[in-house]
């Protein structure tokens, strides 16, 4: 992953629990970097290696710092690093998530090493629609829920997310059922 995941990971953090917190994650961790470089490649490893440590640290099951993050992404990261294509991407949830899969094309211009998940949007309803998700990563379904969660609270809509297929539980992919 690109070192601006690690920064967000870190952002989070500190903005949440301090800079003690962040440095006794990345000891327990074994993250020797002193800083994420935005634009740098790193192993998903350290990114895996520092939510499990900010679970132990924190108390907080890995889940719910993953869906905390996505959230923190979307909040904060994105609009930090990727205002204009957050912008573009649409204005509304439903025109957001519908150019969803088209959203990574634009990225990989500036990150070209960029190993992104794909998306695909099913049974688009007026209030609901099904969004599948693959990623060569595993672990990140958590992520992949807060950051649908923090785009209904980015375009002010309340979300409901259901996970109706699981990698995690033998599906190909995982399959969200986004309502609205």
């Amino acid at each position: 992953m690109y070192g601006m995941v690690n920064k967000a990971i870190e952002e989070m953090v500190v903005s949440a629990h301090g800079e003690a917190a962040w440095v006794e994650i990345k000891r327990r961790a074994g993250v020797t970097e002193e800083i994420f470089i935005s634009d740098e490649g790193y192993s998903d490893e350290i990114t895996y290696k520092l939510v499990g440590a900010a679970s132990e640290v924190m108390g907080t099951p890995a889940e719910k710092i993953l869906h905390a993050f996505g959230e923190h992404w979307v909040l904060n990261t994105a609009k930090k690093g990727y205002g204009p294509m957050m912008t573009a991407g649409g204005r509304t949830l439903r025109d957001f998530l519908t150019n969803l899969p088209h959203f990574h094309d634009r990225v990989a211009m500036i990150y070209p090493n960029l190993a992104p998940p794909r998306f695909e949007i099913a049974d688009d309803g007026e209030r609901s629609l099904r969004l599948h998700y693959r990623s060569h990563r595993t672990g990140l379904t958590a992520f992949m829920e807060g950051l649908l969660s923090g785009l209904g609270k980015m375009f002010a809509t309340p979300i409901r997310v259901t996970l109706e297929a699981s990698k995690a539980a033998g599906a190909d992919h995982d399959i969200f059922l986004v309502q609205w």
